[in-house]
């Protein structure tokens, strides 16, 4: 989620919905020609003979009911600025969508910033979309459009559908191509399975502006693309996480918003470079068999001049009710959902990011802000739907399409929903009444979490049922667990302090949680600097203190999480039943004076079961007895308390004895040891 006022699987199996019938435009509008676009040679004249405009068109009449009718889904083959041919001369063509505008130009350094040279024509079907072919236009050109909108109000606007920007704080779009040969076949011909729900997900959230600068102290700088993946793609590969996770890289013109309100839908940002670098780190993190999420904004946008807002002097792409079209917690401006062509221009959107650069998911923002009309309203601020409900109808059925066109098309990736309320079924089929995302962030999980580990861990025994009330409402959805970057700004401390507890019980707690986290089911999300031990809160305008990582503390605290990562994808156990009720057993909540808690992680063979025991105190408890079913021999497979994580390493278990106590049910006791604050895993 974004800060207050800045200015969503692998499907699930039988998940099936028709395709409505969509137009074949080329992808390479390069190769259409006005024949093959239905207009004979002689319709194309020129408006200026000094600076031609010709009358072009890429749309049939098809492309058109579609995209009135909010089942257009790849609209990035057919507005904004494309790269043409016709009759022989080099150009491009523009097309945008201003229902309301009189008047309609393209301007930009090559036409001297002209509001009147360059004007697009408006097509006669009553669609509201302006178009027009420039010859010998290059790429590389800035650009706007100048519409003259509602009782004569004029504005320039940038084009919603450009493939890049000017960096912040220019504002105009570029002409550009999307061409590239892609080398990452591999990755692409099997990620099934590594994005199925039955594979590991460990995730790492990454804001590419903070997580390493070329000046740590000047916010003016940034790293390029090409730098961010030398530097990126290693880490997260000697770290051992199986996605990353990038905060909005949509073009955006405040770096406070940390990409949250965005103004390019279609454009990576400028900051770090061009498409095409964008595209090689993708590349790059593929090749080294690491997936691609990319948070994505659908929810709302900012108000700035050149942006979506009053488009075309009205109410273009918001809603006119400000009940419905203002969002009060970020000062921003709500899609109008029910409109048919914004629903076109947001499920383009999200499906472009998979078909042009290759990523593996969306983290979709602010799901619940979507699904309730009354999100942060007060009685009077909000008005009920037609059958008397607080739902959004035209965003829940957004949403269903958004998620039935994404695994329909690209069924090996995965849409991911922040959502925090108890809203049914986000992760279930929409075909059994769901909205059909893979996944959704566990925000109870990370809140109760939380909120047990900050407790002096003397009073932990009176609040167990917090620690393990998770379980109870585990299997409503496919959770992941996040402990994203919301956790760690607006003065809500990083990560390590709030442990309780000197240095060595802050880190032997944090360790600890994340054991816990790793071992618990579902897909695990760990913001950047968590895994080290960052020591001050989060901030944009800085980088990470890696200057920390001289010391043993921090240093072998990041050796544990990579174990922990390890771990996950080398047993079976943590993630083959992870979104079933096969995959977990409490073996021991009986404990609660000493805050002894163990259970069992099964995977689809009984040989690959494991046994997890913390103690959440820095009580050290010798000769420990657990019984559980199944077999007569186990191993200490890890321990958050050795040294080489910065633990004690004076309680471990080298060798662990076993008695057969019920030989009917197979019922073993297990003695073992174990250390201050830590966690034991068994196999």
């Amino acid at each position: 989620m974004p800060a207050p006022k800045k200015t969503d699987n692998k499907a699930p199996a039988n998940t099936k919905t028709k395709a409505p019938k969509e137009s074949k435009a080329s992808a390479n509008p390069t190769t259409l020609s006005a024949k093959k676009s239905g207009k004979r040679y002689e319709d194309i004249h020129f408006v200026d003979s000094t600076k031609p405009v010709w009358n072009y068109s890429f749309f049939t009449d098809e492309d058109i009911s579609n995209f009135q009718q909010g089942t257009h889904y790849h609209l990035y083959d057919l507005f904004g600025s494309r790269p043409a041919n016709v009759l022989d001369t080099d150009g491009y063509y523009f097309a945008v969508w201003a229902p309301n505008a009189t008047l309609v130009a393209v301007k930009g350094n090559f036409n001297d910033w002209d509001n009147e040279s360059h004007p697009l024509h408006v097509r006669l079907d009553n669609s509201g979309i302006w178009e027009g072919f420039i010859p010998n236009m290059k790429k590389g050109e800035v650009y706007k459009y100048n519409i003259r909108g509602f009782k004569g109000s004029r504005q320039d606007k940038g084009d919603p559908f450009a493939w890049f920007w000017e960096q912040r704080p220019k504002t105009a779009s570029i002409t550009w191509e999307l061409g590239k040969e892609w080398n990452d076949e591999e990755w692409m011909s099997n990620r099934k399975k590594h994005n199925a729900l039955d594979a590991p997900w460990s995730v790492y959230e990454v804001h590419l502006a903070s997580w390493m600068r070329p000046d740590k102290n000047d916010e003016e700088r940034y790293n390029t693309y090409d730098q961010i993946s030398d530097r990126l793609v290693p880490y997260i590969k000697e770290m051992g996480f199986t996605h990353v996770e990038l905060m909005p890289v949509m073009e955006h013109p405040f770096d406070g918003s940390w990409g949250y309100q965005g103004a390019g839908y279609f454009a990576p940002t400028s900051r770090f470079g061009d498409p095409q670098s964008f595209m090689h780190m993708v590349e790059r993190l593929h090749q080294e068999g690491i997936g691609v999420i990319l948070d994505w904004v659908p929810s709302h946008f900012p108000y700035d001049a050149h942006g979506l807002f009053m488009f075309d002097g009205t109410h273009t792409y918001e809603y006119a009710d400000m009940r419905k079209g203002f969002h009060p917690d970020w000062n921003s401006y709500i899609f109008n959902y029910k409109r048919g062509e914004v629903k076109s221009f947001l499920i383009s959107s999200a499906r472009y990011w998979f078909d042009k650069y290759h990523i593996d998911g969306i983290r979709v923002d602010a799901v619940s802000s979507m699904l309730k009309l009354n999100y942060s309203r007060t009685s009077g601020q909000w008005e009920p739907n037609e059958y008397g409900g607080d739902g959004n109808i035209e965003a829940i059925a957004f949403i269903k399409d958004l998620n039935e066109t994404i695994y329909r098309d690209f069924p090996d990736v995965q849409t991911i929903a922040e959502e925090a309320t108890d809203w049914p079924g986000i992760s279930k089929p929409t075909f059994a009444g769901g909205l059909g995302f893979g996944m959704k962030w566990m925000m109870g999980w990370m809140h109760d979490t939380l909120d047990f580990f900050k407790l002096d861990p003397v009073f932990r025994k009176y609040h167990q049922d917090k620690f393990s009330f998770s379980m109870m409402y585990f299997y409503d959805e496919n959770f992941m667990l996040p402990l994203s970057h919301d956790e760690v700004v607006h003065g809500k401390s990083p990560m390590l302090y709030k442990m309780p507890g000197d240095d060595w019980q802050k880190f032997a707690n944090l360790r600890l949680m994340y054991t816990y986290m790793f071992t618990h089911p579902g897909g695990k999300l760990l913001f950047m600097g968590d895994e080290f031990g960052q020591t001050s809160e989060w901030n944009y305008k800085s980088e990470l203190d890696w200057h920390l990582l001289q010391y043993d503390s921090h240093k072998l605290l990041k050796a544990c999480v990579a174990d922990l990562n390890r771990l996950l994808r080398s047993e079976p156990a943590l993630y083959e039943n992870q979104f079933n009720i096969y995959g977990f057993e409490w073996v021991d909540l009986n404990h609660r004076d000493q805050s002894v808690i163990v259970y069992r992680r099964k995977g689809k063979k009984p040989e690959d079961d494991i046994l997890v025991i913390l103690n959440l105190t820095p009580v050290v408890h010798h000769d420990w007895k657990i019984y559980a079913t199944g077999k007569g021999s186990w191993k200490e497979i890890f321990n958050s308390d050795e040294k080489k994580y910065w633990g004690t390493g004076d309680v471990l278990n080298p060798a662990i004895k076993t008695e057969l106590v019920d030989k009917k049910d197979r019922m073993f006791e297990i003695t073992v040891h174990l250390p201050p604050l830590g966690g034991i895993v068994l196999k």
